[in-house]
């Protein structure tokens, strides 16, 4: 079997989903699990920049360097390329029908939809506050990782 791939999904691709796939990616290394994990935005605001300097801060404070991390924008080709691609919002969810080919193989979803409990709970976009929504995105983004992981260890061992 060829190795999961993850894609995770928010408007800019500069806040939650570089944090998301920070989380995703660094649960997964712990888990022992190889994955290709990578990120998105439904809009092309911030294509080629790097993550939101409170994401950066965020990120390192877990230990993680996302700096390298660049914004692109979500395209037909990553629903044949990934296995999960994983919205933040109930917009970004829609953005990301109107994106959809059809005929790709990913499976979609909200990514709280993923946390028992959790279900059609949004992760709140933290780009117009301070730091201290960053932390609570990365408490987000990471029971959404953890019970990602959790489901790809149940479905594929």
């Amino acid at each position: 079997m060829s190795k999961p791939a993850v894609l995770f999904v928010c408007l800019g691709n500069i806040c939650r989903s570089p944090l998301a796939e920070a989380a995703f990616r660094h649960a997964a290394s712990e888990a022992g699990i190889d994955v290709h994990v990578d990120s998105a935005g439904t809009a092309g605001y911030h294509v080629g920049e790097p993550p939101d300097p409170r994401s950066i801060d965020e990120a390192r404070r877990r230990g993680i360097d996302i700096t390298g991390y660049r914004g692109r924008q979500l395209g037909e080709s990553d629903f044949h390329e990934f296995d999960y691609i994983l919205g933040m919002d109930s917009s970004n969810m829609a953005n990301i029908a109107r994106v959809d080919p059809g005929d790709g193989k990913a499976r979609v979803a909200m990514l709280l939809d993923l946390v028992p409990g959790q279900e059609g709970r949004e992760v709140g976009d933290p780009y117009y506050g301070g730091a201290e929504g960053f932390s609570i995105t990365w408490s987000e983004v990471s029971a959404g990782a953890n019970a990602l992981l959790a489901v790809m260890i149940e479905e594929h061992g």
